[in-house]
Order: structure tokens, then C-alpha cells, then sequence
């Protein structure tokens, strides 16, 4: 049995070498494929983990798109040791991926839309955002589609497209906002008086920021009344809070302080 496998392998030697040089060459390919891939996927890990916060859905995206691209480069690479001429697959492949993207444009437009979003940070989960006639908080977001749920519980699926060409207003990425309160008080009444209550409201309230420091300025001299404003800086999160509270505030202590509130009105003049 020893003498046929020796005279087997003289033989057929030439033949068994360039076999086994080829299969060397194939197995070194697959293992540099899964080395690459590896490194790389650590690379993405850390990533997400470092100082960059690389989205976890646009690091999902780079790993597949990776591992796919890599699988085809070995294949192209498998295919050229064993002496098969990958010219036609690639040809095949680009047209197969020309069809598939004029069939699939609209969804690639969102796919696009979606990568650029994650890559500009646009908004994230947990994000208040209005764009277009809607507004909501994030709820979930991937490469197809954002979702949204409004103040009132409805929930948008809104393709990412259609939030890429319009404005994004992100109320959640700064971490204090702007109020504006304004209340009218009438042309008898005393500005001084008006300006007092509202430095009381002021300093009043430690949730108002002091840098920028708060103002209190009138805004507009009205029809009927003196629009005196109130323009104070406040942590986001608690921005409502503060709003809803000093709105009411304002007015009960303007008049308790003898000041009114007028009411629009006009003056007739009828002539004979």
C-alpha cells in the first residue's frame, strides 16, 4: 500500500505541489480576510466606546458593509489563485449593482440620508427635534427611517430623506434656552412698578441663569397697552417647567402689585 501512495506521489508530484502552493495561498488569503476584519472591528469598538461617540447604528452599518466587502475581495482574490478569471463576475456584479440601484433609488436616497445624518450627529435618541410640520422626541432611528413621537403620543415614521431636505430644529442639543415673557400693562400704569415685579420674579427663581443675565425691557408700545418683556436663560430641561410657571406668576403678581392688564380696545369717534 506504502509502495502504490510513493509511486502515486512521484508521479503526480509537479501536480500536488502546485495544488498544495495554491491551497497555501487560498488558506493565507481567508486567514489575512479575518485578521483584517478583526482589527477592524475593534478599531470600530473603540470607536463607539472612545471620545468620538461614533453612533452605534452608522458603526453597525461600517462593520456590515466591511465584512461584505472583504468576503468579496477574498472571493476575487480565491478565484485568481485557482486560475479562474474573475473579469466576468466583476462585470457581472456591476451590473447586477446598477440594476439593483436604479430599482431600489428611492431607498438608497434614504440609506444616503440616513449615513449623512449619523455622521453630522444631526439629533439622536432622546432628542426633541421639529422639521418640516412635525416635531417630537426620538424614539428609534436606523438607516431607512426615524422615528418620532409627538408631545400629544403620536408616533411618525418619517423616511430619512425627507428630514434631510428640511430644516432640523434640535431643541435637546443645547443645554440652556431662551424664554421670552411678555405681559401688557395699561398707559396709566407705572413702568418702574412693572420692572420692579419683574426683578422680584427674578431673583425669585434660582433656575434662571445669571450669565447671560436676565432682562427686562419693553418690548412694544401697543394700541392698548405697554408690552413690558421679560428675556431670562434657563437649563432645557427644565425649560417648560420654568415657562409654564412664570407665565402664570407674571400675571398674578403684576396685579397684585395694583398694575392692569388691558384688554385690546378702540376708540370710535361718530360724527353728525
Amino acid at each position: 500500500m506504502s509502495e502504490v501512495f510513493f509511486s502515486f506521489l512521484n508521479a503526480h508530484e509537479d501536480t500536488l505541489f502546485v495544488i498544495g502552493s495554491k491551497l497555501f495561498n487560498a488558506a493565507i488569503i481567508v486567514i489575512a480576510g479575518i485578521v483584517i476584519y478583526n482589527i477592524f472591528k475593534k478599531l470600530l469598538k473603540h470607536m463607539g466606546a472612545g471620545k468620538m461617540q461614533v453612533d452605534d447604528t452608522l458603526l453597525t452599518l461600517l462593520r456590515v458593509t466591511l465584512k461584505y466587502a472583504l468576503i468579496i475581495v477574498c472571493l476575487i482574490m480565491l478565484l485568481g489563485v485557482f486560475g479562474i478569471n474573475a473579469t466576468g463576475l466583476v462585470a457581472l456584479l456591476g451590473t447586477a449593482g446598477v440594476a439593483v440601484g436604479l430599482a431600489l433609488k428611492d431607498t438608497l436616497g434614504n440609506i444616503a440620508a440616513g449615513i449623512v445624518l449619523l455622521v453630522l450627529k444631526s439629533y439622536r435618541k432622546g432628542d426633541f427635534i421639529e422639521f418640516d410640520s412635525f416635531m417630537g422626541t426620538i424614539k428609534d432611528f436606523d438607516l431607512f427611517t426615524t422615528k418620532l413621537e409627538t408631545p400629544d403620543g403620536v408616533l411618525i415614521s418619517a423616511p430619512n430623506s425627507s428630514i434631510w431636505k428640511s430644516p432640523i430644529k434640535n431643541y435637546s442639543r443645547n443645554t440652556k434656552r431662551r424664554m421670552d415673557l411678555m405681559i401688557g400693562i395699561s398707559y396709566e400704569d407705572s413702568i418702574d412698578t412693572a420692572y420692579r415685579v419683574m426683578g422680584e420674579i427674578v431673583d425669585a427663581e434660582p433656575r434662571f441663569l445669571r450669565d447671560p443675565a436676565p432682562q427686562i425691557v419693553v418690548q412694544s408700545l401697543n394700541d392698548s397697552s405697554v408690552n413690558i418683556l421679560l428675556r431670562a436663560w434657563t437649563p432645557a430641561d427644565v425649560y417648560w417647567d420654568v415657562y409654564w410657571k412664570h407665565t402664570r406668576l407674571i400675571k398674578e403678581k403684576i396685579e397684585a402689585a395694583g398694575l392692569s392688564i388691558p384688554f385690546p380696545q378702540r376708540t370710535v369717534h361718530l360724527i353728525k
